[in-house]
C-alpha cells in the first residue's frame, strides 16, 4: 500500500490536487468573537468579513491531539506508514500536537515540522504524495522533501502590522508607528524564525523589493524548480509579481488567497512569495 500523506490545513493547496493525491487535510480552528469554526466551516471571503468586523484578533487553534489520533487510526492500519508534514512549531503547536497523536494512535507516523506553512508547505507536501503514489520507501521519500525544505525560500509583505500587534508579536509601539507612517515590512520565514529584511512607507517599497528580487534571481545562476504566491486580498502586487518572476520558471506560476490561520497574523493587504530552488 502506498505511504499515507498527512497534513494541515494552514497549507494552502488546489482541492483538486489535494484529492488527486490522496492528501489528507486536518483542518486547524478559529475563533471570531467567541465563535469557533473549522477551517472546514468558512470561505476565504467570509473568513476575512469576519475578521475585518470584529474588534479582537481572531484565535487560532491547533487541531486536537485526539482528532490526530484519529485521522491516524481511519486512513491507515498498523502495517501502513504515515509521513504527516505540518506548519512550523515557530507559528504553532500542530506538530506537536500529531507527534502525540501519532503515538496514541498506535500507527506507524514520521512526523515532520516543514519549517514553513502555506505554498511553502505544500512543496513539501506535493512531492511526499506524489513520490507514495509512485511506490518509493519512506527513506527516500524523507529524503526528497528534506531536500525541498533546504532548498525553499519564502518572503511575506505586510500592509499592516495592527494584526501582528494584536497577536503580541511585535510591540504595540511598533505598531502605533507603523500605522502613523503608512509603513509596509517585507521579511522572511527562515530557519523557524520570521525576520524583517526591509521597511518602508507606501507600496512603492513592495515593488523596489521585486526589483531587487529579481536582478538577484538573474544573476544568482541558480535554478528554480517552482514559484508559488499566496495573499490575503493582496491580489493587485502578487499579479504584478508573478508577471514579473514568471520568466524563472517553466511551470505556471500559482496565486491563491492563503488560509484563514495565516490572513489573521498577516491582516488585510498581504502576501508571500515562495521559491523552490532545484
Amino acid at each position: 500500500m502506498p505511504i499515507k500523506i498527512v497534513t494541515d490545513s494552514s497549507i494552502t493547496i488546489e482541492p483538486e490536487l489535494a484529492r488527486e493525491l490522496d492528501i489528507t487535510i486536518v483542518p486547524l480552528s478559529v475563533t471570531i468573537d467567541g465563535t469557533m469554526y473549522s477551517d472546514d466551516d468558512l470561505s476565504f471571503e467570509d473568513f476575512m468579513v469576519k475578521m475585518a468586523a470584529t474588534r479582537s484578533l481572531p484565535k487560532t487553534s491547533q487541531p486536537p491531539v485526539g482528532v490526530f489520533a484519529e485521522v491516524y487510526e481511519n486512513i491507515a492500519t498498523k502495517d501502513d506508514e504515515i509521513i504527516s508534514i505540518h506548519l512550523t512549531e515557530a507559528l504553532s503547536g500542530t506538530v506537536e500536537a500529531a507527534r502525540q497523536g501519532g503515538m496514541l494512535s498506535g500507527r506507524d507516523v514520521t512526523v515532520i515540522d516543514s519549517d514553513f506553512t502555506d505554498q511553502a508547505q505544500k512543496f513539501q507536501v506535493v512531492e511526499a504524495a506524489r513520490l507514495a503514489k509512485l511506490g518509493l520507501s519512506k527513506n527516500e521519500i524523507l529524503e526528497k522533501i528534506k531536500h525541498i525544505r533546504e532548498s525553499t525560500e519564502l518572503y511575506i509583505g505586510f500592509s499592516t502590522l495592527e494584526n501582528l500587534v494584536k497577536g503580541g508579536r511585535v510591540s504595540r509601539m511598533t505598531g502605533l508607528f507603523g500605522s502613523l507612517l503608512n509603513v509596509r515590512v517585507i521579511g522572511t520565514l527562515k530557519d523557524r524564525e520570521l525576520s524583517t529584511i526591509l521597511r518602508g512607507r507606501g507600496n512603492k517599497t513592495f515593488y523596489k523589493w521585486l526589483e531587487e528580487l529579481t536582478d538577484h534571481m538573474s544573476t544568482s545562476g541558480r535554478k528554480i524548480r517552482e514559484i508559488a504566491i499566496s495573499h490575503a486580498q493582496g491580489l493587485e502586487f502578487s499579479q504584478k509579481a508573478r508577471d514579473v518572476l514568471q520568466k524563472f520558471v517553466e511551470k505556471p506560476i500559482s496565486i491563491m488567497d492563503t488560509n484563514t490561520t495565516i490572513a489573521t497574523h498577516t491582516g488585510p493587504g498581504a502576501w508571500a512569495i515562495m521559491i523552490d530552488y532545484e
